[in-house]
C-alpha cells in the first residue's frame, strides 16, 4: 500500500481521513478506478484531496518544496503542487536515486527550496519479488546506507550540518509468501457474477457485491479459512480504515502469509501459456505487419511467478 502510508505520512492521518485507503480503489457513485500508475482517473483530485500534506502546507506559507520520485507529487491536492516534482515512475535506477539526492542537497545548499523528498522504491520491489529476507533485498538495503553515507557528508561539506534535519521514512512491513502452498482462491467460493467490483489481491483485497448478493457473498466468505472478510461497519478500529470514503462494502484480510488472489497461480500461469501459444501462433502468420511484445507479457509472468514478498500494514 505504497500510496497510503505516502500521504500518511507527510499527510499526519490515518488512511481513514485522507482517503487514501489502497493502491486500487474504486467510486461507485462516479465508477472511476484508482488503479497504482496505471490509468490517468489516478490522478483527479477527488482521491487526494482527504487531507493536507507537508508540501501543500509549506507551498501555502511561500516555502518551496522539491520532490524527487513521491508518489503524488505531481497531482494538484487543494489546488497546489510542488514548487518542483520530477514525477515518480515505475521503478527509478541506483543512478536515478543518487543524482536525485544530490540535486536534493543542492537545491538546499542554494536555498531554492526550504524541503526535499525523495523516495527510493528498489527495497519494496525487490521484497516483492525475492522476498523479504533475501540477498537482493539486501543488497537495495546497503544502497540506502550508502547513499546515507554520502548524504552526511555532502551536508557537512556544504556547512548544513547544524541547519538540515533528516527523516526516514518506511511505507510498510513485509513476510514471506509460499505462492503454490498459501494461496486463498476466490473462484473457489463465490460466484464472480455475484461481484460488481474487485480491487487488488495480495494480503488486503475490497469486494463490491452486485445489488442483492451482499449477504451471500458475505456468508460464503466467512468460511474461507486463513482469512478474515469484514462487512465495513465491523473493521476493528486498530486498522484506521473504517471511515474511509472509499473503502469496500467487503474487506478481505489474509493471515500473515497467506495471499488472496481471485485464482490460484497454477491457473493463472496455464491461461498465460495458453494466450501465449495463441499469439505466437499468430505471430507467425501475421508477423509482416505486427510485432507483438513478447518480452513485457514474459516480464510479467515472471514477476508474478517470482514474488516472494507481500505487504503487511493491516495486524
Amino acid at each position: 500500500m505504497i500510496y497510503c502510508i505516502t500521504s500518511c505520512v507527510p499527510a499526519g492521518r490515518h488512511c481513514e481521513v485522507h482517503q487514501m485507503t489502497g493502491n486500487y480503489m474504486w467510486d461507485p457513485k462516479t465508477n472511476t478506478s484508482f488503479n497504482i500508475g496505471a490509468n490517468k482517473e489516478s490522478l483527479l483530485p477527488m482521491w487526494w484531496n482527504g487531507s493536507e500534506p507537508l508540501w501543500v502546507t509549506m507551498e501555502r506559507a511561500k516555502r518551496k518544496v522539491s520532490m524527487y520520485y513521491w508518489p503524488g507529487c505531481e497531482v494538484e491536492i487543494l489546488g497546489v503542487r510542488p514548487n518542483y516534482c520530477r514525477e515518480y515512475y515505475n521503478f527509478p535506477s541506483d543512478a536515478n536515486f543518487t543524482r536525485a539526492v544530490n540535486d536534493a542537497v543542492q537545491t538546499l545548499r542554494n536555498s531554492s527550496a526550504e524541503m526535499a523528498a525523495v523516495y527510493y522504491e528498489r527495497v519494496d520491489v525487490e521484497g516483492h519479488h525475492f522476498g523479504p529476507w533475501s540477498e537482493q533485498r539486501k543488497n537495495a538495503t546497503r544502497i540506502v546506507d550508502q547513499m546515507l553515507q554520502n548524504l552526511d557528508q555532502q551536508i557537512t561539506e556544504s556547512g548544513l550540518k547544524n541547519e538540515v534535519n533528516i527523516i526516514l521514512f518506511s511505507d510498510h512491513g513485509m513476510t514471506d509468501i509460499f505462492w503454490m502452498e498459501k494461496v486463498i482462491e476466490l473462484a473457489k467460493y463465490i460466484d464472480f457474477n455475484d461481484i460488481v467490483q474487485i480491487k487488488d489481491r495480495g494480503p488486503v483485497v475490497s469486494l463490491w457485491p452486485a445489488e442483492g448478493k451482499h449477504t451471500k457473498v458475505y456468508n460464503q466468505l466467512k468460511e474461507v479459512q486463513h482469512m478474515d472478510v469484514y462487512e465495513k461497519d465491523q473493521i476493528p478500529d486498530r486498522f484506521y480504515y473504517r471511515k474511509g470514503k472509499f473503502v469496500a462494502p467487503l474487506t478481505l484480510v489474509a493471515e500473515q502469509g497467506w495471499f488472496i488472489a481471485e485464482v490460484g497461480m497454477k491457473q493463472a500461469i496455464l491461461v498465460f501459456v495458453c494466450m501465449f501459444r495463441t499469439v505466437l501462433f499468430l505471430s507467425v502468420l501475421f508477423r509482416a505487419k505486427r510485432n507483438f511484445p513478447f518480452g513485457i507479457m514474459a516480464q510479467r509472468l515472471i514477476k508474478a511467478g517470482s514474488m516472494g514478498g507481500m505487504d503487511m500494514t493491516m495486524s
